[in-house]
């Protein structure tokens, strides 16, 4: 039709990908270009050196620059916003309402992902192996008053010994040593919880799942936040109290 010959070349492949970037995300057409080198490998040997030749790549990034787009990140949380949180729940004398905070300030002090807090939704992936166990939780005072708990390994830990994060008291609204003795309090007198294996555990005696912390977080925010809003909040909290980016990072 194009008068275009059908043995590829570092041309064809390239004329494919400005084409193809039109109408979907280049990053996809790298994708569809590993899939078409797959179904002409047995018929055309080089196709995948003719794929990785500098005219193909250049093209590539030239598409992605052209017509990518930009990277979707949602809002960090703020100290004012668990102020808020607190202000909601922290009067109130249900079991869930003090994990659901405890969960939200021990994530944002601890810059933790949502996924090591709670469970995944899917029962196949929930594995005690990976929940904070209750038996690992320590109270301390040195250098200021303090909890800490182990966080199980995985597999970006290569001995999978897993971590201790330790988090200490604050002087402003963002301080969750009060937040969690009142979970803690709340844990131990119901007799549902108290022996439960796991530290974060809800009334019912089932632990915490990713949807139903997500769905009290939406209740109260607009799509702009979402379960990593924990961790970049805390992160963000650091920086703007001066800590150095290589401190926040480790």
């Amino acid at each position: 039709l194009h008068e275009i010959p059908t043995e590829p070349t570092a041309d064809t492949l390239s004329f494919y990908a400005v084409y193809m970037s039109h109408y979907i995300s280049p990053k996809s057409v790298q994708s569809y270009l590993s899939g078409i080198c797959h179904s002409l490998e047995p018929f055309h040997p080089t196709v995948r050196s003719i794929r990785s030749s500098d005219v193909v790549r250049r093209t590539l990034t030239g598409c992605l620059k052209r017509a990518g787009k930009d990277t979707v990140r949602k809002s960090p949380l703020s100290v004012a916003d668990l102020d808020r949180m607190r202000s909601v729940y922290g009067s109130s004398g249900a079991h869930d309402d003090a994990l659901w905070l405890a969960i939200l300030f021990t994530g944002f002090n601890g810059l933790h992902r949502l996924g090591e807090l709670v469970w995944p939704d899917l029962r196949s992936e929930q594995d005690y192996r990976k929940t904070i166990s209750s038996c690992s939780l320590r109270w301390g005072s040195t250098p200021r008053e303090n909890y800490s708990y182990r966080l199980p390994g995985d597999k970006g830990n290569r001995f999978f010994e897993g971590h201790t994060v330790l988090i200490t008291k604050r002087s402003d609204a963002a301080d969750a040593i009060p937040v969690m003795r009142k979970y803690i309090a709340s844990r131990n007198a119901n007799t549902t919880t108290r022996l439960h294996p796991a530290l974060f555990v809800r009334a019912d005696g089932s632990v915490p799942t990713r949807s139903w912390f997500l769905r009290r977080l939406r209740s109260h925010f607009g799509k702009d936040i979402a379960g990593h809003s924990i961790r970049s909040g805390g992160a963000t909290d650091l920086a703007l109290r001066g800590i150095a980016d290589s401190t926040i990072q480790k």
